[in-house]
């Protein structure tokens, strides 16, 4: 193929963008594909970032001038209304509308229907991971429109299981933004109902505080108060990406698990990271880490909002040694489905 260049937009470099541009941009460099990244404002995600030419700015002038800079193809992911502003400052090259998460199936549904109309206007298409919810809302509400659908990758070279101390006591770990699709309230009661069969047990959350609202913020705290949870969870902030993989090893290595309660994830990275770290993984039944979980055979599903359903399959990945190993495992072996080759591969397609 020969060297294309290509630049991806996004609100700001934090969570599960931050990871899949990173990583697929090492994926698609290998191939002769040059990266850029266009963010419109500053996050902490920025201190992961080396080696890809990165511009943060909402500047009309200044993303004009950049936009402007031949790029063969521009993908632009969630921000709708960039289309339009990309296309007003003259770019007249391919670009593609990318989605990723947008919440809730609800919630999806509003903002695409919103966004029809200037997506079929300006986009030459519709890049989408392979979670169904997204599949069907986009052939529903743009059947004529060309689309790509594959997995996002990931690099379990780069981000793997490293040997640590051992810690006394399990933890159960959390990933998220104190937001309501992360359902952090439910990731609290089923602590404290841990707790009560497991007394020992300590709670690991690492979140993005800049990116919480204050009102979510006192209600967390308010639970934890009254949930009597201050001495068993630890917060821990804005953690360095490529340090993950220590906390998931040691939370795996402390046999306990990474805690997934989203509503709805659109492909969820924390929990392919913790699996590729040996930590197993519990989820709400969520229509993205369905890619990555086999309900008893790569992790454990509980039943959505059901606290007890939580608790129980908890207990089951703590205590059920044969099944813990066999689930370890298995979610080891899974992750080549998710391989850069693959994906710079499946993506050097919508450049053809």
């Amino acid at each position: 193929m020969s060297k294309a260049k290509i630049l991806f937009v996004f609100y700001l470099p934090s969570g599960g963008m931050e990871t899949l541009n990173r990583q697929r941009c090492k994926a698609l460099t290998k191939y002769g594909i040059e990266c850029h990244l266009l963010y419109l404002q500053n996050g902490t995600g920025m201190q992961n970032i080396s080696q890809i030419p990165t511009y943060i700015t909402n500047n009309d002038a200044e993303i004009k001038s950049i936009v402007l800079n031949h790029f063969d193809a521009i993908f632009v992911c969630s921000d709708y209304p960039m289309l339009q502003r990309i296309r007003n400052f003259g770019y007249t090259g391919k670009l593609i509308y990318e989605i990723q998460g947008l919440g809730s199936y609800k919630n999806a549904e509003k903002i695409l229907s919103q966004a029809k109309s200037i997506i079929l206007k300006h986009a030459n298409g519709i890049l989408i991971p392979k979670t169904e919810h997204l599949l069907s809302l986009v052939n529903q509400l743009f059947p004529s429109m060309d689309k790509h659908c594959f997995h996002n990758c990931f690099d379990s070279t780069e981000f793997g299981y490293r040997i640590k101390p051992r810690l006394p006591y399990p933890v159960i770990g959390w990933i998220g933004r104190l937001e309501l699709n992360k359902n952090w309230d439910d990731f609290l009661m089923i602590a404290m109902r841990f707790i009560k069969q497991k007394p020992e047990t300590k709670f690991w959350m690492f979140i993005d505080d800049t990116l919480s609202n204050p009102h979510e913020k006192t209600r967390f705290n308010n639970l934890l108060n009254r949930y009597k949870l201050t001495n068993h969870v630890t917060i821990h902030a804005n953690i360095p990406h490529n340090q993950m993989a220590d906390y998931l090893s040691m939370i795996g290595d402390s046999g306990g698990f990474l805690l997934s309660t989203s509503k709805v994830e659109g492909f969820g990275y924390a929990v392919i990271e913790a699996m590729s770290c040996r930590c197993p993984v519990l989820s709400s039944d969520s229509d993205g880490v369905k890619a990555f979980i086999t309900h008893d055979v790569t992790g454990k599903f509980y039943i959505n909002e059901n606290i007890g359903s939580a608790v129980a399959q908890g207990m089951e990945l703590t205590e059920d040694l044969e099944l813990r190993n066999k689930i370890i495992n298995n979610a080891l072996n899974h992750l080549a489905l998710f391989n850069l080759d693959t994906y710079a591969m499946e993506f050097s397609r919508i450049l053809k």
